[in-house]
């Protein structure tokens, strides 16, 4: 040990022991900050609601180049999560980096659902929501023609709507992360499984199902994920950049959004009890849902280490869909570093905008 007035060797581990000592001191003063902080900023990119009712909201992103493409697109989230998950931060914005190509975005965004609206189904989703924001989205736009993105269940309800309305003014579509075989989502099947679960009963008893059911649903397919997030969060206390990004995503996944129990009913019977989309069999508000009619350019990004739709849970999208402009790209990442990790910044970003660049015009 050194004494008074004589300064620590410089060697390795002197240089180790001096880092340290700095990161347990800024781990101890960040963890007191901690306590009690707001939360985080997200979302940031400048927008307009274009049309709000109930749990649906509309927004347009304000443009951020002098000149934009011609056709507009509209993204459309899960009705489990919110949408910022796209634009977290500056520099970490999916929303932010199309903005900045030149693209004119929308978002289907949702809120909580009241009460009121218990009983909506795949039906008012498909048939009426997501019309009704291309529409708006024409009107405020001036445009006729829409291009269309869906990440997740939102993919999979535009994969429904594009079957349905042959006639749409939806010119290109893509996918992200979108699931069709829900035999390949093990756990969320044995979850829902009909002699351990009860569905009508649950429905019944709750209405809307609250987010802690949609969150601890999530949570079985990784149990020991949190624990492992606040063990890492506590080695990195010292690191400005990891604590915002740590601290972002754990809001977005603390904001996980109920559901309306038609939906999560459906959702349950027909699509992982039944399988009837990957089937053939699923009708929606009564008519037959193939995606063999879809006959648009698509694109279907899959996350190659997705453990909420595994790859083999999307990869039937390409072969039933009967597009003959259509394309599948498998790009590593999970379900969410797929859109908003460090890796989308360098792959999934640039590989969507290549895409969509000469079909925007």
């Amino acid at each position: 040990m050194a004494t008074t007035g004589t300064a620590w060797p410089d060697t390795p581990l002197t240089e180790r022991l001096r880092q340290e000592m700095e990161r347990s001191v800024q781990r101890a003063f960040r963890g007191l900050e901690l306590v009690g902080a707001p939360p985080p900023a997200v979302g940031r990119s400048p927008k307009t609601a274009v049309y709000r009712r109930g749990t649906l909201e509309l927004v347009h992103y304000h443009p951020q180049t002098e000149e934009v493409y011609r056709i507009p697109l509209l993204i459309v989230m899960a009705p489990t999560n919110k949408g910022y998950i796209l634009d977290l931060a500056p520099g970490q914005s999916f929303v932010e980096f199309l903005l900045q190509r030149g693209y004119d975005v929308y978002m289907i965004d949702w809120n909580a659902p009241t009460m009121m609206e218990r009983d909506l189904k795949l039906e008012d989703y498909v048939l009426d929501f997501i019309p009704e924001c291309i529409r708006r989205m024409q009107q405020h736009s001036g445009e006729t023609d829409v291009n269309l993105l869906g990440y997740c269940a939102g993919g999979m309800l535009s994969v429904l709507y594009q079957a349905l309305q042959v006639e749409s003014p939806v010119r290109h579509l893509v996918c992200l992360t979108t699931p069709i075989d829900f035999s390949r989502m093990e756990l969320f099947r044995a979850l829902s499984d009909e002699t351990a679960f009860d569905v009508d009963a649950f429905v019944e008893r709750y209405g809307v199902i609250p987010a802690s059911v949609i969150s601890a649903g999530f949570e079985a397919l990784r149990p020991a994920t949190k624990m492992a997030g606040q063990i890492k969060l506590w080695d990195n206390l010292w690191s400005d950049p990891f604590v915002k990004g740590f601290r972002r995503m754990e809001r977005w996944g603390d904001e996980t959004l109920p559901l309306p129990g038609g939906y999560f009913k459906q959702t349950v019977q027909l699509l992982l009890r039944e399988n009837a989309l990957f089937k053939g069999t699923l009708h929606v508000g009564g008519r037959l849902v193939d995606l063999k009619k879809i006959k648009i350019p698509l694109l279907h990004v899959v996350a190659e280490y997705d453990h909420i739709v595994p790859a083999g849970a999307s990869a039937p999208l390409i072969a039933q869909v009967g597009s003959k402009d259509k394309e599948e790209v498998v790009l590593p990442g999970g379900h969410v570093s797929i859109a908003a990790g460090a890796g989308a910044v360098k792959r999934a970003w640039p590989r969507l905008d290549q895409w969509l660049e000469g079909r925007s015009v």
